[in-house]
């Protein structure tokens, strides 16, 4: 990114708008009621800084860092959950540069790789809490959900994007348009293509072909069955629950045995049918 090399990075310099989606402004202001409400926000991120700082003048604006308390950039995820403070120390920046490694992590700011077990150290002395509850928001099992949930056993929010698929449709008129001229969003919502595969078929439900003469079955995939194991609740988007009331009380996965209860707004039609006879991988 420093040295503008490759095709990536320049471009996305270049194009911003061709690559990157705004902030919706219900997001925006969700975030500032969250802090308004005296919650400490946090932004953890394996990119670097000064990618970082690109992304989020676009999508947020050029005061984005008014929006955190704490901003961790480099992280390095998923080890930043797994790994101790002296295999992972944090580091602070200089014109995003990363400079000598702090033994703590005493106070917020902007700094670069770290760990769990320090950054929760200080929000222990920020809230003035033994045990402060921390949500923690992501789109990959692997780098956010999982490990967040396994080693530090944070709440986690998990984004899906997959559960867009039972809402958005694509207007009859294109379907006769050349792939070429289709954009992948409409509006600011994705077509339903982009997450329904016609080969896969379904991320949250594959059936099983019978021995002999006996019917299908359908099981969960393990895909699913991680999301209902590690994630406190699931969602589309941000945007999805940005004009709830900030005490709103969603339903946990685990709060009762249906495999369906965190799904928010409402669980994949995938799940719905038959739900009790349905197996897990």
């Amino acid at each position: 990114f420093l040295e503008d090399c490759g095709t990536y990075f320049p471009e996305v310099k270049n194009h911003p708008d061709k690559y990157l989606q705004r902030c919706p402004e219900s997001v925006k202001k969700w975030l500032k009621q969250l802090k308004s409400a005296g919650k400490i926000l946090l932004l953890i991120t394996s990119s670097h800084s000064d990618y970082c700082r690109l992304l989020c003048e676009y999508i947020l604006g050029n005061d984005f860092e008014e929006y955190f308390d704490i901003v961790i950039t480099n992280a390095l995820k998923p080890g930043f959950f797994s790994h101790t403070p002296n295999q992972r120390p944090f580091r602070t920046l200089e014109n995003d540069e990363e400079q000598e490694a702090l033994l703590s992590l005493d106070k917020p700011g902007w700094y670069s790789q770290g760990n769990a077990i320090q950054l929760y150290e200080l929000l222990k002395k920020m809230t003035g809490k033994l045990d402060p509850k921390v949500v923690y928001f992501g789109d990959s099992m692997h780098s956010d959900i999982f490990p967040a949930h396994h080693y530090s056993n944070w709440e986690t929010v998990f984004i899906l994007e997959e559960l867009l698929g039972d809402k958005v449709t694509v207007p009859a008129e294109t379907e006769s348009e050349p792939l070429e001229k289709k954009g992948k969003y409409e509006g600011d919502q994705p077509k339903a293509p982009y997450f329904v595969s016609k080969q896969w078929g379904s991320f949250f439900m594959d059936r099983l072909p019978g021995l002999e003469n006996a019917e299908e079955t359908l099981v969960r995939t393990w895909s699913c069955k991680c999301i209902s194991t590690y994630s406190t609740i699931a969602i589309p988007t941000l945007e999805a629950i940005a004009d709830l009331p900030l005490d709103y009380r969603f339903t946990r996965f685990s709060s009762n045995s249906s495999a369906t209860a965190g799904y928010y707004p409402s669980p994949p039609r995938a799940l719905l049918p038959n739900e009790e006879s349905v197996t897990m991988k």
